[in-house]
């Protein structure tokens, strides 16, 4: 199943044969031809929870397969966004649509996404392998098969109660691989886990991003500049902004410089944290010429990084 996810992209997907026929208006070429785009759009959403709105007047149209980093503060909407997608929510007002298809009303087009809660909604009592197998049987996979993918398999005979967080985590985050589909909800799904294991998950879905809309929310800024290629901004239950990452920019560019000469006659930086020579730049070219000028003058750099995240200003402004 995801043995083969690193030549997925080359096969079309409406060729597939657990997929319904795209609408026509719904499929495009890819820049290598393949027909592989899906399209996710979001009209007027009004949603929430027992009659108290959350999301308002949200509309977003996704047509690019990728990585979609969707950030904000607790209690701005992410989770209800996600929910709402998924046809768990319905909204007051508005329409969610997946290729053509109405959410809502179309338990076909449900059955192509996968959502992750953030919560471990997982049977305490079973084994990790009869949990997995469980949900095997209701929407199809292989339990062994996502045991490996995710290394589980020195847990398979272990309760689910007897699991730490980060175990339990691990175990919640398979039900999603057991079976492919073309919509990816991921809700905060490395929280808990040791890096390691949070790589492997990204890796995974990295690839499945190269033919499919993959929605992801975390807290770790670093994490969603390193996996996301695009920006989702909630605020106060709007998307306050939706843009490639790679255009963000900081009002100022703190570069840090390691090396072993004191480079403060050169250039206007400082003794700083970390054993960095710290300055501001006003943008990355710039930190490119003053990479350059350290080189013209004989230095050895042997680092030189952005000490902040450029997700950070926006987060705390969310």
């Amino acid at each position: 199943m995801y043995a083969s996810l690193a030549v997925r992209a080359a096969v079309p997907i409406q060729k597939r044969a657990q997929d319904k026929p795209l609408k026509q208006e719904y499929v495009r070429s890819s820049a290598l031809g393949a027909l592989n785009v899906h399209t996710l759009e979001l009209h007027n959403i009004n949603s929430g929870y027992n009659k108290k709105t959350v999301l308002h007047d949200v509309s977003l149209t996704i047509q690019e397969p990728s990585i979609y980093v969707v950030l904000g503060p607790n209690g701005v909407g992410k989770t209800t966004l996600f929910r709402t997608i998924a046809g768990i929510l319905e909204p007051y007002s508005g329409e969610v649509v997946f290729d053509g298809e109405n959410v809502t009303s179309s338990r076909d087009v449900r059955k192509r996404m996968n959502y992750l809660s953030h919560y471990n909604a997982i049977p305490e009592e079973m084994t990790v392998y009869n949990a997995l197998t469980f949900y095997a049987n209701m929407q199809g996979g292989s339990a062994d098969e996502v045991l490996e993918l995710l290394h589980l398999q020195e847990l398979r005979d272990t309760k689910i109660y007897d699991l730490s967080q980060g175990q339990k985590k691990r175990v919640s985050v398979a039900k999603v691989f057991l079976q492919e589909r073309d919509l990816y909800l991921i809700d905060e799904p490395t929280s808990n886990l040791d890096p390691g294991y949070s790589k492997e998950i990204r890796d995974i879905l990295l690839k499945l991003s190269k033919d499919r809309i993959v929605l992801y929310s975390t807290h770790n800024l670093y994490e969603a500049n390193d996996i996301g290629t695009n920006l989702i901004l909630i605020k106060n239950g709007t998307i306050a902004l939706s843009e490639k990452i790679a255009n963000i920019k900081l009002r100022e560019y703190r570069v840090g410089i390691r090396t072993s000469t004191d480079i403060s006659k050169i250039v206007d930086a400082k003794r700083g944290e970390q054993g960095y020579y710290v300055m501001s730049v006003s943008s990355p070219e710039e930190a490119g010429q003053v990479l350059k000028t350290l080189i013209e003058h004989g230095v050895l750099v042997t680092e030189m990084r952005q000490l902040e995240n450029p997700l950070q200003e926006l987060f705390e402004t969310a």
